[in-house]
């Protein structure tokens, strides 16, 4: 019986795994790679305290703090995913894909989100090469350069913003007749002379060598078809939390299946569990922000145990 299953290796249950530790909090951290969405990142900029770092050298150096202190008090489940979690009379029961179980006193989720993919042609091929998912991480490297946005929503509309700071131009394409951002974001965003927006566009393909070249769309109005060059895509349609592994009637979700916290504790609907980071109802995804939000949440776990 443990007193915290942390799930999770990003940022958020590294950090959550690293305050166990320290706490004397007896621990299991099972995830199925450390480093989170961010390992594929060629360049992160916004790391506080390193200026620039791979997103495979952040992984390397989350894992690297984690196992400085884990020794005989959080055993780390490397290599692993959890299929399930169930309520039991004594706490909880954790069962991961390879048939393992585990019981604990307490649980938190860190299991972030992973991005909505583009499924057209060259898009796997060109992923982290040209095509990226993470504007904050990968933005600085197509300075000067001609770049797409795929997505008239918020993130999209934000993610151009950042972007016109030190790109050559932006042209964001969004499949629907009308942006879904904020009016005013979006009168903003396209204000900038560098800036360019279409409506009722299809991707079809993205093209290139050994680096993204260029992109192919249709405009379902007119039927027409485009090449444009390009040497970067950003793309913004979506994230979709990492929660389907916890029944809905185990914890509180909202429409997205993001669970429901307690910004104050992070604590979630159901009595001995917390979650942080990108997997929850928080209002901005970052690195940063959701290693904190963990720390809040061992700050109370700790709490709870000592009082029980």
């Amino acid at each position: 019986m443990y007193d915290l299953i942390i799930i999770g290796g990003g940022p958020a249950g590294t950090a959550a795994g690293i305050y166990a530790a320290r706490k004397r909090l007896k621990s299991a951290l099972i995830t199925d790679e450390f480093g989170g969405q961010s390992k594929v990142s060629t360049d992160i900029q916004n790391w506080i305290g390193t200026p620039s770092i791979s997103g495979d050298q952040l992984a390397k150096d989350l894992q690297k703090h984690l196992e400085a202190y884990a020794e005989g008090v959080v055993d780390i489940k490397e290599g692993e995913k959890v299929s399930a979690v169930e309520k039991i009379d004594e706490g909880f029961l954790v069962r991961t894909e390879k048939g393992e179980e585990y019981k604990t006193k307490t649980i938190l989720v860190a299991t972030g989100s992973h991005r909505r993919k583009i499924t057209v042609p060259g898009a796997e091929e060109f992923e982290n090469k040209g095509i990226t998912y993470c504007a904050s991480c990968d933005g600085p490297i197509f300075a000067d350069k001609d770049v797409v946005v795929i997505g008239g929503g918020n993130a999209g509309f934000e993610t151009a913003a950042q972007l016109l700071a030190y790109t050559k131009s932006v042209t964001l394409l969004d499949r629907g007749p009308e942006f879904r951002a904020d009016p005013v974001t979006v009168e903003k965003v396209l204000a900038n002379p560098k800036m360019k927006a279409l409506h009722n566009i299809e991707l079809l393909e993205v093209t290139g060598d050994m680096m993204v070249k260029a992109i192919k769309y249709k405009d379902t109005e007119t039927g027409e078809e485009t090449e444009l060059p390009t040497e970067g895509v950003f793309v913004e349609i979506g994230q979709i939390p990492t929660t389907g592994f916890i029944p809905d009637e185990l914890v509180e979700k909202n429409k997205r299946t993001q669970i429901v916290i307690d910004p104050k504790t992070q604590r979630t609907s159901q009595e001995g569990i917390w979650a942080a980071g990108d997997n929850t109802d928080v209002l901005y995804n970052q690195n940063n922000i959701a290693a904190g939000d963990a720390v809040r949440a061992i700050e109370d776990i700790y709490i709870y145990l000592h009082a029980s």
